[in-house]
């Protein structure tokens, strides 16, 4: 070693101490702020939430604390972006909800890389496609259509629901094309879950009815996203007529809607599902 060699270790160990406390200032700073903003905003959020989303509402006190905690720190990461309408304080809140539902039984929530949410006032038109977009997810984030948004969460039992059903496309985005916010246990049940879905979803290729709205059938992607909205609004009916793919999704959400405290297992409890190579 050099004669400058313990200097130079000194000060690299010196430098990688600064960049961890300041990192620990900035995370204890932020818990900081979300903390006054949930003391501040708590009791609006939650009559707010409990008016337009059936699920929040059905929580116990633990867990819509916990859902709200939650909800503050993706809208904090987030960027809003409003495309021919007014900003309103309700629509972060209600749609960023729609992610927090989607992902509570998981231990990765943010769905990072997806930094920013286009809220536009009705449909739009996409690319080269004809026909006019409620919602999409691409690598710019994820758009949606606010008017469509607002009429399918007032009818929370039909399985239509573009919140829920963008928000489970942004959740396989984040974990099988760019895997920036990857949820370990969720990228890896996929394959569990896909062992009990893609059959009925090429039944219903081949022209079966089932309780899934036929747009399931479009092609995979669709029939996941579907599949979510029918979860969370068709419950009962999901587990009645397809109880096999009902209780995969609960081990793949690692949540039952049905179940007062929705969570099955705190997430660090899974077991390892089998080595498998997930992709959707």
């Amino acid at each position: 070693m050099t004669p400058n060699g313990p200097r130079l270790l000194l000060l690299l160990a010196t430098a990688v101490m600064a960049v961890r406390l300041a990192m620990l200032i900035q995370d204890w700073s932020r818990k900081q702020k979300l903390r006054r903003v949930f003391l501040s905003k708590s009791d609006d959020y939650d009559a707010l939430l409990g008016r337009y989303n059936p699920y929040y509402k059905s929580l116990s006190k633990g867990g819509k604390d916990r859902f709200l905690a939650r909800l503050l720190h993706f809208i904090e990461v987030k960027k809003f972006d409003y495309i021919d309408i007014s900003p309103d304080e309700s629509m972060p809140l209600l749609i960023s909800a729609t992610a927090i539902q989607l992902t509570f039984g998981l231990e990765n929530y943010l769905l990072d890389h997806l930094g920013t949410i286009h809220i536009l006032k009705d449909k739009y038109r996409y690319g080269l496609y004809s026909t006019p977009f409620e919602g999409h997810v691409s690598d710019e984030g994820i758009y949606l259509s606010w008017s469509h948004f607002v009429k399918e969460f007032t009818d929370y039992s039909d399985g239509q629901n573009v919140g829920l059903h963008e928000m489970a496309h942004a959740l396989t985005y984040v974990n099988f094309t760019v895997q920036e916010g990857r949820d370990k246990v969720f990228h890896d049940y996929f394959h569990e879950f896909s062992t009990v879905a893609r059959p009925i979803f090429e039944r219903m290729q081949g022209g079966e009815i089932t309780l899934l709205d036929a747009y399931a059938a479009t092609n995979y992607q669709e029939f996941w996203a579907v599949c979510v909205e029918t979860f969370f609004e068709r419950s009962s009916t999901f587990r009645r007529q397809l109880p096999e793919l009902y209780f995969s999704l609960c081990t793949l959400l690692n949540q039952d809607p049905l179940t007062p405290d929705k969570i099955l297992q705190a997430p660090w409890n899974f077991p390892q599902p089998p080595a498998a190579k997930a992709s959707i």
